[in-house]
């Protein structure tokens, strides 16, 4: 990692997805987190205590204000990344914060507009973009294993019983495509670039948000893309790139837990099997190292925008029915 040793980290907020990033975080030696927030101070404290983290805080303030922690992971609700990721930044920290950072896209401009003005790095957390498997298989698009890339389909839900939850609720800007709709986009502009339209379908849930959401987007080079996500759908989670010689077709493309790319042509299948990797702690430690000035960070300014673009115009094309072109 350098003479500086491990980056120090603080979390801002208890949220369950932390949980996710500690064990990686624990077994890396570029990674020390030091502090944890809530606005509660026994929440901090008990949360502290059990995880083994030796600095606790009552307010996200105090985190903010503590000059031993060098950057934030932020995974506050989603109509909070923004203002909190700003204030963190304007306090002199670098910032992962939880995806998505907004559907907003002025808003995105306006936070890594106070990241340029701090001099310091933001990145928007997309875990599966660090992990082995996801630059396998755009070594494999790339490198024509498919033949010409045509269409993406992408599809990743799960069912939620819990009425109350987070992602439920409309002024925390929940909603199926806010929380695991954007892998799908991410994956499928990964594979495609930007899109140049796109047409949205939703079902709201009695508190308004998308409970179900199909989105199909048009790219570049007459390559179309297929999204499906949804909080009432069984568990799935699935991305295949399919080419004019053939697919590659990936069972785990977000947790990436059981990595293995299917590439399917005439001929047969070949599985390419890799070696589980955890896609938490390199994306903190390509964060913890682009900190140190060893790495460029994998995902900026242009990602985030591109992400928050996309989603603003799939939720606006479901809103008025009809499909919404990108202007340039």
């Amino acid at each position: 990692m350098g003479v500086d040793g491990a980056v120090k980290w603080g979390f801002l907020s208890t949220a369950n997805i932390n949980d996710k990033l500690l064990p990686g975080a624990k077994e890396s030696s570029d990674v020390d987190v030091i502090a944890v927030a809530s606005r509660d101070a026994g929440r901090a404290e008990a949360y502290a205590r059990k995880r083994g983290i030796g600095q606790a805080y009552g307010s996200y303030e105090e985190l903010l204000e503590d000059p031993q922690v060098e950057a934030l992971y932020i995974s506050l609700p989603n109509s909070m990344h923004v203002e909190w990721s700003v204030r963190a930044l304007e306090a002199g920290k670098h910032v992962l914060c939880e995806k998505p950072l907004s559907c907003h896209p002025e808003d995105v401009e306006r936070a890594f507009d106070a990241a340029d003005k701090a001099g310091r790095i933001l990145m928007e957390a997309f875990m599966y973009r660090h992990n082995p498997q996801t630059k396998r298989l755009v070594e494999l698009v790339e490198g024509g294993a498919i033949g010409r890339l045509r269409l993406v389909r992408a599809a990743f839900s799960f069912p939620l019983a819990d009425a109350s939850n987070v992602r439920l609720n409309a002024e925390l800007e929940g909603g199926g495509l806010m929380d695991v709709g954007c892998y799908c986009v991410s994956g499928a502009r990964l594979l495609a670039g930007e899109p140049e339209s796109v047409y949205g379908e939703q079902v709201a849930a009695a508190s308004g948000v998308d409970e179900l959401f199909t989105g199909t987007l048009r790219f570049p080079g007459d390559v179309l893309a297929e999204i499906d996500c949804g909080l009432v759908l069984p568990v799935r989670d699935e991305l295949e790139a399919i080419g004019e010689e053939g697919s590659i077709f990936l069972d785990d493309p977000w947790h990436c837990r059981r990595p293995v790319l299917e590439v399917r042509r005439m001929d047969g299948t070949e599985r390419i099997e890799l070696e589980p990797e955890d896609s938490y702690r390199l994306q903190l430690e390509n964060m913890s190292a682009a900190i140190r000035g060893s790495a460029e960070p994998l995902l900026g300014r242009e990602d985030a925008l591109g992400q928050a673009r996309a989603i603003e115009a799939l939720y606006r094309s479901a809103d008025e029915g009809r499909p919404v072109a990108f202007t340039s």
